[in-house]
């Protein structure tokens, strides 16, 4: 039996505790409830100290017990990925290199979302260093998807997606350099959001400093418009952080998308979707059409930029950890230290050619935003990768990531993007539609998401074993 907090909205747990109908140590501790009866088969956390919680809520219980304002987020249990910091708390990376490492402070979302009245609920599990798409790790082991615990739940943002689908916690953070909300998101039937680049400040600088995004995840569109209310803002830390006021996205979630202008394309002119995966996301265009968009196809919009990505991700990476590969290369993910070794060997002139080709592949993007408000595809090609395999059956020609296809070009562009549950296949699995917008276009993201999930009547299925 599931605790009194399972499935329900960050909204709705928010507002029981500022009216006094719920005390934060009443819903940390069903939440705690809920994990001790599911992390053994999850494997949800890296991180994670049911009494810190516990002192935690109950300090909000005192503040609230002396009629101070809890904030936005008042008793909200909120896990932070395992690539963020949060002070207190090892940030592991993901990886046994790192086990055990401290970083005595706040990333600028995590500060903000402890400011905002939320309890800290440890840290999520990530593929080592971010570096695959799936959901697994030498620090931590295999996570596993509520909907199916013998398929991933996507990577690197593995906990994240997890918990959220398993109706743990209703939001969550995770980072996105290629794809890393959204991925979990699509495998996961969850809504998730990269803002445009530096909407949410990152602080201490990443190792991908110049693709790393920070996001919610969640079941709830709104809910994840009341995160990035919380997260997004300028920090004088990040260098790129974008300095405009921060729009109300929740207001956004309430406005009518008719008459946005939406270009679809199912391949971009490379990738190779399942005919499941692609049928669903059509359908889910079709429905964007009676919302009353207007709706082009297009197959081909650009050719693959995997090498402009890979070359620049696994530089950073690989330059972090080029003495671990020299002298520990056995505690790294092979898969990973394969990847590296790949970046590592570029030298300068290929290196920055690349950079070049990026920024003229970042002016092609942004011509297409000219003549349209979003362009739509399918986030991911497959749904149900099973655990232990880094690429999917039938792609193995691509690497741990990039087998994607779809969701790291918008992080050599910076764009916002998103994906929300296109619906579930056969086999009850979820996929995603996701939708790019042009630079700091993230409201019209919520407009779309959250009258396209207004309007979906299978929007409050539950995975089966998780009720």
């Amino acid at each position: 039996m599931r605790s009194a907090t399972a499935y329900r909205t960050a909204r709705d747990l928010v507002a029981e505790v500022s009216a006094g109908h719920a005390a934060p140590s009443d819903i940390a501790g069903a939440v705690l409830a809920d994990i001790a009866a599911l992390e053994p088969n999850l494997n949800c956390f890296a991180h994670l100290d049911p009494a810190d919680v516990m002192a935690q809520a109950r300090a909000l219980d005192d503040r609230i017990a002396k009629s101070e304002d809890p904030g936005p987020l008042a008793g909200l249990p909120v896990p932070i990925k395992d690539l963020i910091a949060m002070r207190g708390a090892p940030t592991a990376f993901g990886s046994r290199l790192m086990a055990g490492n401290v970083i005595d402070a706040d990333a600028p979302a995590t500060a903000r979302i402890r400011a905002a009245g939320a309890v800290m609920l440890g840290k999520s599990t990530t593929s080592e260093f971010g570096c695959k798409a799936v959901g697994d790790s030498p620090l931590t082991g295999i996570t596993r998807n509520p909907w199916n615990p013998d398929v991933t739940p996507g990577g690197s943002s593995a906990g994240a997606g997890a918990l959220a689908a398993a109706g743990i916690v209703p939001v969550t953070i995770g980072t996105d350099g290629g794809g890393s909300v959204r991925i979990p998101a699509s495998l996961c039937g969850l809504f998730g959001m990269k803002g445009h680049f530096g909407r949410v400040p990152v602080w201490p600088v990443s190792a991908t400093a110049t693709l790393a995004h920070v996001g919610p995840l969640s079941r709830d569109v709104r809910d994840s418009a009341l995160m990035m209310n919380v997260i997004s803002g300028f920090d004088f830390r990040d260098p790129y952080a974008v300095a405009e006021p921060v729009p109300d996205f929740l207001a956004a979630c309430e406005r009518d998308p008719k008459g946005l202008k939406i270009l679809y394309s199912e391949t971009f002119g490379y990738a190779r979707p399942d005919p499941a995966v692609a049928g669903l996301c059509r359908k889910a265009v079709e429905r964007l059409a009676a919302l009353g968009c207007e709706i082009e196809e297009r197959d081909h919009l650009f050719d693959d930029p995997v090498d402009l990505w890979a070359s620049e991700f696994y530089a950073g990476v690989g330059t972090r950890l080029k003495d671990a590969m020299a002298t520990r290369r056995g505690e790294i993910d092979p898969g990973v230290a394969a990847m590296l070794d790949i970046a590592l060997a570029q030298d300068l002139d290929a290196y920055m050619t690349k950079v070049f080709e990026r920024y003229a592949f970042r002016d092609r993007i942004r011509g297409l935003f000219d003549d349209f408000d979003v362009i739509a595809s399918p986030t991911l090609p497959v749904t149900g990768v099973p655990v232990g395999r880094d690429v999917p059956e039938g792609l193995e020609d691509r690497s741990p990531v990039d087998w994607v296809f779809y969701t790291y070009p918008f992080n050599l562009t910076g764009h916002p993007a998103s994906s929300i549950n296109a619906g579930f296949t056969a086999a009850g699995l979820p996929t995603g539609l996701q939708m790019v917008a042009g630079p700091l276009g993230e409201e019209i993201l919520f407009t779309l998401a959250a009258a396209y999930q207004d309007a979906d009547t299978d929007k409050d299925r539950k995975p089966e074993g998780f009720i």
